[in-house]
């Protein structure tokens, strides 16, 4: 028995059907009439909304109002990573392009269950939330408002969608989780501050849904005019009231300004020195011998860890101990001058370290009054409470001509003028001469 010399080579298996349609599907669009009408058929067919896209809503805002409730960014994380596929979105894109009215009354009704189911969890775990006062919601804070990374991250996060999921037939997971993360994250905290009663929160969450809905449907409008789909004679005409009424939105939410609830804003930065307040008052009394008291007040001074670590750096400037004198003249009526020169106020600047500011509470670990931005100067008082280790400001605040009073968490506030008396106690009160 004797082998060829020439080598054997195989020839090239023919690529199997569904292999050459996607490769076809990267490499071209169709132009003509009849073969776009095919391919945004598929496109339709593959983008139409499922059971799962309820089922697994259901899950998603479950376990995001777990994340608000437990303040976890970890727990969001989790919740976005179990959301449905975002198809029906590009689908909702599609029936603009095609004008179909069907279609899109499929779509968007679609969109508009899920974004309610998740409204709907958060806000049942925000009724939860009253039961717990003292647990911090920095996360809930910051997804109910805009930011322009996140603006940025929606937009290139909208263009690889629909680009994706048109030119190829693998299901886009990771872009539709970068869709879901901007959509149900404010609106699961939009329902969860509208459930807990939090103030900034509801309609504040709601409202960043419907901007980061309406830039996200413009760039992807504009994506598949880019791959070259052309609109219907219909879908020509709902497609500019489209984009009209989401420019309009953004014109609104975002050239605007936003929040609408306006806030008052706090100085470019903090006094470097403050006033003080002298007041003098005099009052005139007998006394049958001639003498003369002077009386300091105690000036022992106590600061925490916390405030000498801000300060370090920082010029303090001290404010003035009060002081008691009385002065005795031999006259028939001898008066006595008491001049009291009154400690100028504390003031401190909100700076916490997450969620862009601090909860000014009626008590400690109490009712919930105000939300205060980092930078908002408080006036401090030399109140101070400490519970279960935590210590307790009590402050006064100023919003919208609105002079508040309530707690804040130490740790929150940095504040650099010193006062007699002035340090962590249950209860201190202003020394009286």
């Amino acid at each position: 028995m004797s082998f060829s010399d020439e080598p054997i080579i195989p020839s090239e298996p023919t690529p199997p059907r569904a292999r050459r349609r996607r490769v076809t599907r990267r490499d071209m669009i169709p132009n003509d009439a009849v073969g776009q009408a095919a391919f945004i058929f598929d496109l339709s067919r593959r983008a139409y909304p499922s059971f799962e896209l309820f089922l697994f809503s259901m899950a998603c805002g479950a376990i995001l109002g777990l994340g608000y409730l437990l303040d976890s960014q970890a727990v969001l994380l989790l919740g976005i990573l179990v959301t449905p596929l975002m198809t029906p979105w590009v689908g909702f894109l599609l029936a603009i392009l095609t004008g179909s009215p069907r279609f899109l009354f499929e779509t968007f009704m679609a969109l508009l269950i899920s974004a309610g189911i998740v409204f709907l969890s958060g806000m049942l775990t925000g009724f939860a939330a009253r039961l717990f006062p003292a647990v911090t919601l920095y996360n809930v804070y910051n997804h109910s408002r805009l930011w322009i990374p996140e603006l940025l991250v929606l937009v290139v996060g909208a263009i690889t969608l629909v680009a994706s999921f048109a030119r190829s037939e693998k299901k886009p997971f990771l872009p539709s989780v970068v869709i879901a993360y901007t959509f149900y994250l404010p609106i699961s905290a939009g329902g969860f501050g509208l459930g807990s009663g939090l103030d900034g929160i509801w309609p504040q969450g709601a409202l960043v849904f419907v901007t980061h809905f309406a830039l996200a449907s413009v760039f992807g409008l504009l994506t598949l005019f880019i791959l070259k789909l052309r609109p219907s004679t219909r879908g020509i005409f709902v497609s500019a009231l489209a984009l009209a009424l989401f420019a309009w939105i953004l014109f609104i939410f975002m050239g605007s300004g936003f929040p609408l609830v306006k806030e008052s804003k706090p100085p470019a930065s903090m006094p470097t020195a403050i006033p003080i307040t002298t007041s003098l008052p005099a009052t005139i009394t007998s006394s049958p011998h001639p003498s003369s008291t002077f009386t300091p007040a105690p000036t022992k001074v106590d600061f925490t860890e916390t405030v000498a670590a801000a300060f370090s750096q920082a010029a303090i400037t001290p404010s003035a101990v009060p002081i008691t004198i009385d002065v005795t003249l031999p006259v028939i009526e001898t008066p006595t001058v008491t001049m009291t020169i009154e400690p100028a106020p504390i003031f401190g600047k909100v700076s916490a370290n997450e969620g862009g500011g601090a909860n000014l509470r009626e008590l400690p670990n109490g009712k919930l009054l105000k939300t205060l931005n980092n930078g908002t100067i408080v006036e401090v008082t030399p109140e101070f409470r400490l519970v279960t280790g935590v210590t307790w400001l009590r402050v006064f605040a100023t919003l919208n001509g609105q002079r508040l009073e309530g707690w804040l968490l130490e740790s929150t506030v940095i504040y650099a003028t010193p006062a007699p008396n002035f340090g962590t106690a249950s209860t201190i009160a202003t020394p009286t001469p």
